[in-house]
């Protein structure tokens, strides 16, 4: 099942789910008990929003061997984590904006994990059972940045740095997803999550040795390789199958500020 947060011209955010292209309302607590009621908006009428809002967004690096690769680094033995701020978020079709303090920004397309359950030391039994589902992100880097200062919070925190969405997929078999990533119609990344060094279960294992999970908290799960520069005007487009596409145009902060 596909889940939505929206709100239309006379309600606001409410969650909801997605039957092809029409939005019923989820009346309840997603991560608990609810009722679906039958779709009654279109797709077209409702404005989609972040589909949940999470306590934390967990980020890891370097779990991809292509990207390792590409990067210079050496694999890491336990998952790499990192932190971006929920005001790093904006959702689909919403602009990232080019902080002028760096001079490269690039794109990561990366699979979301969202928890659905509050959990702490989880095995991978009941790190299973804390999965909601999943959705798409783009880790957006300020790559000189993130290689001047030598820890990652500047680099991947600027408002703007976390699109996410569109929807929260429930079914997904994450063991084997394609992803993709376009800028323009070029096509920059592509891989499956079969290749990642640890995959979901594990890195939601180890992220529930350090802190709290909580329902709604997201966990992006690294990047393939690929990565590349955006420029002011490009479009960003990431497919993960069985989930949808996130697009994205890219601003210069002077388009956004006037």
């Amino acid at each position: 099942m596909k889940i939505v947060r929206f709100r239309t011209c006379l309600q606001g955010p409410q969650y909801g789910w997605l039957d092809i292209d029409k939005v019923g309302v989820i009346q309840g607590d997603i991560f608990g008990e609810y009722r679906r009621f039958d779709p009654e908006f279109s797709l077209d009428e409702v404005e989609l929003l972040l589909p949940c809002q999470p306590s934390k967004v967990i980020g890891v690096g370097l779990n991809y061997t292509d990207h390792i690769r590409e990067m210079g680094s050496e694999s890491p033995q336990l998952p790499l984590l990192f932190l971006k701020p929920p005001s790093s978020m904006i959702t689909n079709g919403q602009p990232i904006v080019l902080p002028p303090i760096s001079k490269r920004v690039e794109h990561e397309a990366e699979l979301a994990i969202i928890i659905g359950k509050r959990g702490r030391y989880l095995d991978l039994s009941t790190a299973r059972d804390a999965i909601f589902g999943y959705s798409i992100a783009n880790d957006v880097t300020a790559r000189d940045l993130q290689a001047s200062d030598g820890q990652w919070t500047r680099a991947k925190g600027f408002d703007t740095f976390c699109p996410f969405g569109p929807w929260i997929e429930t079914e997904l078999d994450a063991s084997d997803a394609l992803i993709t990533c376009h800028v323009n119609n070029s096509l920059r990344q592509m891989a499956s999550t079969r290749d990642m060094l640890f995959d979901p279960l594990q890195l939601v294992v180890f992220i529930s040795s350090v802190m709290t999970l909580n329902p709604g908290d997201v966990i992006l799960s690294g990047t393939p390789s690929g990565v590349g520069p955006l420029e002011d005007s490009d479009t960003v487009s990431i497919h993960i199958d069985g989930i949808g596409s996130l697009i994205n145009t890219v601003k210069a902060a002077d388009e956004v500020l006037g």
